[in-house]
């Protein structure tokens, strides 16, 4: 069972004086839950707030408990976020061990979707063996390697360093999509691994210079743009409103 935590309800009701001073604070109900990762909701339900806060963020300090109060009621009353309060929440959740504590919850309490690794016109096995022999020197360790479950088309691949897992959309996994196209995209997210996350600005960096200057050095690098600008234009397409 959840535990209310009347303490730290009290900054959420400063945030809500704060954001809305002209209407009744609402009743506050928070409570820390086991989310797979660092994330908070915020919900109003029959005039009552309630928060719940993911359970690694439990020795936050004040300023950063307020900081988190002022975001998730800004939240919920559609107002814009000071920046100086998503400064303080930033800088804490990107410390190396709000991270850490962060990568092992993902790892521990999130579900990692595996299908299999072979396709009906391509292979990953294969493909990763053959790109890791081409362009790292057989350098990169290999992970778990996996179609998605779903046709996407907005993400066609990312490296879930928690998971230790590449996964390439399902989607690319057709005759027409040309060979070199899918292996750019393992590609890139082999660059993951080789070029992990930094930290810059409070923020967790993905693609930093030198994953993008490695990553422009790919033959098929102009090719594989035009492709994805393509495929953004179908999607474009296939998302707007049809004639009666």
């Amino acid at each position: 069972m959840l535990e209310h935590q009347p303490q730290l309800a009290v900054y959420f009701a400063e945030a809500f004086r704060q954001l809305a001073p002209k209407k009744l604070t609402p009743e506050l109900d928070v409570r820390f839950y086991p989310y797979a990762g660092l994330n908070h909701t915020i919900r109003l339900r029959s005039g009552r707030i309630h928060v719940r806060v993911a359970d690694i963020f439990a020795d936050a300090p004040p300023e950063v408990w307020r900081a988190l109060g002022v975001i998730l009621v800004a939240k919920l009353l559609q107002r814009k976020v000071p920046e100086a309060q998503n400064k303080i929440y930033r800088e804490y959740s990107c410390t190396p061990d709000s991270l850490r504590r962060s990568d092992l919850a993902r790892k521990r309490r999130g579900r990692k979707v595996i299908t299999t690794s072979k396709g009906r016109t391509y292979d990953l096995d294969r493909m990763f063996a053959r790109v890791n022999r081409q362009f790292f020197d057989n350098t990169i360790p290999k992970p778990q390697l996996t179609w998605s479950r779903a046709r996407t088309r907005r993400i066609l691949g990312h490296m879930d360093a928690a998971h230790d897992t590449i996964v390439i959309s399902r989607t690319l996994d057709a005759p027409d999509v040309p060979q070199w196209f899918v292996e750019y995209i393992m590609f890139h997210e082999m660059l993951h691994i080789k070029h992990p996350a930094r930290i810059v600005g409070g923020r967790r960096l993905y693609h930093t210079k030198s994953f993008r200057l490695e990553e422009q050095r790919h033959p098929h690098y102009a090719d594989a743009l035009e492709w994805l600008d393509d495929i953004a234009l179908r999607r474009r397409r296939e998302a707007e409103p049809r004639a009666a």
